[in-house]
């Protein structure tokens, strides 16, 4: 998933085009449907607790997935695989994240998510 922080002053939608933009070379689209809150505690590395909200970016086509273009300090690789296969590539923590975000894409109800970033 693409990810980030919002630059000062910015609202969650801009963050979302801005980082989607600044790692893959996509424009991403309205309107924003939120499908996710995730709540992560505090950990040694980041002594604070964070909130992330995951929005909708869209069905990619073929075509946008042959298109983008990834920002080398950001990220190395895409793949698009079937839910089942992430799990293994995935830290569990994530993966769940990542299954409760599916299932709010599927059924259109929010999750939220507050195990993630606990280990």
């Amino acid at each position: 998933m693409i990810g980030g922080a919002m630059d000062l002053g910015e609202r969650p939608w801009d963050a979302v085009v801005r980082e989607c933009r600044e790692e893959t070379g996509m424009t991403v689209m309205g309107p924003p449907r939120l499908l996710a809150i995730v709540f992560g505690q505090p950990r040694a590395r980041r002594p604070y607790s964070t909130l992330q909200l995951v929005f909708d970016g869209g069905r990619l086509t073929d075509t946008q997935i042959r298109a983008l273009a990834l920002n080398p300090r950001e990220h190395d690789e895409a793949r698009v695989l079937p839910l089942t296969e992430w799990e293994a590539l995935m830290p569990a923590h994530d993966f769940a994240r990542l299954q409760a975000v599916e299932e709010a894409r599927r059924t259109g109800v929010a999750a939220y998510v507050d195990t993630w970033g606990d280990a």
